[in-house]
Order: structure tokens, then sequence, then C-alpha cells
């Protein structure tokens, strides 16, 4: 497998993408995600944060938290909420803060250069927190949090990608917080091949954030030997010159 590889995303369609959109599970409470999710019966914190959906005083780690993840997913697809692209795919994402703009690459990142340390960490993990992501993907069989990565910058990779983020984007919105989001859908085979070919060239990636999410991925991996699916997990890619 290469370092980097397109798939086909799980994602909101236009129109429900502002419904959807919620904070990283890791920075809210579950006392905050309450509060954010109320009304909002399609925010992502009821997969992220579905203890939010249960009494008060459910355990978060309780074996019903994950299976609440599930349902809630899955009513989210019979919804129409969330789709799946139709083949394999990168998908560009941009987030502007203020007069701060930062423009990377969604991908399937590859467990085994995980495994090798190609893609590099910097942090020690839990077990208790890589316990739960675990499950998470277990239960959902899908992974909800991209992998925080940087590259260092090459001027001919972050051209293209501000190259194929020319067009309007596929989905563009603000959050509540201000901050900006733009996806554009990479569906092109021969700008797909290019962007696999020019990370699979680089030495490294640095994992920036994400650890435990990373290491529950190839803990999941090394539980399914040959399921391809299991074999990448969901990473964003920034070059290292433009993050904050």
């Amino acid at each position: 497998m290469t370092l980097t590889q397109p798939f086909a995303a799980l994602r909101p369609v236009t129109d429900r993408a502002a419904d959807v959109i919620a904070p990283p599970y890791d920075v809210l409470s579950s006392a905050e995600a309450r509060v954010r999710a109320a009304g909002r019966p399609w925010s992502f914190l009821h997969i992220s944060k579905p203890e939010i959906d249960l009494p008060k005083t459910t355990d978060p780690h309780a074996e019903e938290v994950y299976a609440r993840a599930s349902a809630n997913l899955q009513q989210m697809l019979q919804q129409g909420v969330l789709v799946r692209d139709a083949g394999p795919c990168y998908y560009i994402y941009r987030m502007v803060m203020g007069e701060h703009s930062q423009t990377g690459l969604v991908v399937a990142a590859s467990v085994a250069d995980y495994d090798s340390n190609r893609i590099r960490k910097h942090e020690f993990t839990r077990p208790d927190k890589e316990d739960d992501r675990v499950r998470q993907i277990e239960s959902l069989n899908a992974q909800t949090g991209p992998v925080l990565l940087a590259y260092k910058s090459q001027e001919r990779v972050d051209v293209m990608l501000a190259a194929a983020a020319e067009g309007a984007p596929d989905v563009d919105l603000t959050a509540d917080d201000g901050i900006r989001h733009s996806l554009w859908v990479v569906r092109d085979n021969l700008l797909v091949e290019q962007i696999t070919t020019a990370f699979d060239a680089m030495e490294a990636l640095y994992i920036a954030d994400g650890h435990h999410r990373s290491a529950a991925a190839s803990r999941v991996a090394a539980s399914r030997p040959g399921d391809a699916g299991a074999a990448a997990f969901l990473a964003v890619i920034f070059p290292h010159r433009q993050m904050q």
C-alpha cells in the first residue's frame, strides 16, 4: 500500500453539512456536547459523543454508548443525511480562521507505514483511551475522526493541492466559532494518481494530533488481517508551514 490512498468517504449531503458539523469529540465534555446538540438531531455529536442520548448517569464507556453511536450512524444513513461517494476520491480541505488559512488533503493513510514509523509519532498513548477508540471503530465499522498529520512543505505539492481547490467547493460553510470550512472532492483519476505518487515519494509524515486514534486503527488492523478496509486510517495532512 502507498503512504496515502483515496477512499470513498461517508459525508453529509451538501445541504445537510451545516446540520452535521460538530467539534471533535475530545474537546467537549458530555455536558457541553448535550448543550451543543440540543435541537440538532443530525449533529455529528450524536455519533462522536453518543452518551448525550442516554441518561446523564451513563458511563461514557458503557456498551450501550457504543451501540447508540452505531444506531445513530445507521439512522443518518437511512435518512440520507450521510452518503458515500461513488468511488475512491481525495478531498481538499481548507480552514480559514481570521487572517489565517491552511489547505490540506483528506486521505486514507497506511497503517503499515504507521507501524513502521514512516508516519512518525511523538507522544505515548494511554491504554484506556486507545481502548475507547478501538471500541468506537469496531462498533461503527468506521472511523469518525481524522488524525492530523503534517508533511514537510514542498512547493510542487502545495501548488498541486491549491490548484485542485480553485473551483467552487463541494461544501463551504462557517461554523459557530467563526471558522470557515471548505471541501473539494478530487475525482479526476489522473490527479488522484499524481497526488498518490507525490505523497508516496515523501520520506515521512508526522502526527500532530490523534495518537490514540492512529494507535487504535493499528490495533483494529492487526485484529483483521486481510481486511483492506482496516489497513488505513482517516487522516488530514497539512503542509507544516501553514499549520498553527
